[in-house]
C-alpha cells in the first residue's frame, strides 16, 4: 500500500546539509551505523535500502524529487523472508524531509515466525 522508494537511498548528515542547508541533523545513516555497530559491522556493511512510504516521483526527464508522503496511519507492508536475514530499520529522524510532513512519527513492527 502506498509508495515506496528504491532510488533516494538513506539520508546522511552530508546530504541533509545539502538538501536543507542545516548542518548536524540526525540521519538514517547514523541510525544504520549505530545498529550495525552493535552487530560488529560498520558503515561499509550498509546495503542499498528501501524507503517504505516515501514518495519519490520521477518526472519525464528522469529527475527525482522527495515529495509529501501519501501514506496514512495504519498503512503497512508485509515482508516474507525465505532465509535468515538481518533487518535494520530507521524511522527517518529528519524533520525537514517532506516525506514525514515535518513530523516523524513512531512505527510499529510485528515479527511472525513459522513453527
Amino acid at each position: 500500500m502506498g509508495r515506496h522508494d528504491t532510488l533516494a537511498g538513506n539520508c546522511s548528515r552530508e546530504i541533509n546539509r545539502v538538501r536543507y542547508g542545516k548542518p548536524g541533523s540526525l540521519s538514517c545513516r547514523d541510525n544504520f551505523i549505530k545498529a550495525l555497530g552493535e552487530l560488529g559491522m560498520g558503515p561499509r556493511d550498509i546495503p542499498a535500502n528501501i524507503n517504505f512510504f516515501m514518495n519519490v516521483p520521477v518526472n519525464g526527464e528522469g529527475g527525482v524529487a522527495i515529495a509529501d508522503g501519501i501514506s496514512k496511519p495504519g498503512d503497512y507492508v508485509d515482508l516474507r523472508c525465505e532465509k535468515d536475514v538481518i533487518v535494520v530499520i530507521s524511522n527517518c529522524p529528519q524533520e525537514l524531509n517532506p516525506c514525514s510532513g515535518g513530523t516523524p512519527t513512531p512505527i510499529r513492527l510485528t515479527q511472525w515466525r513459522t513453527r
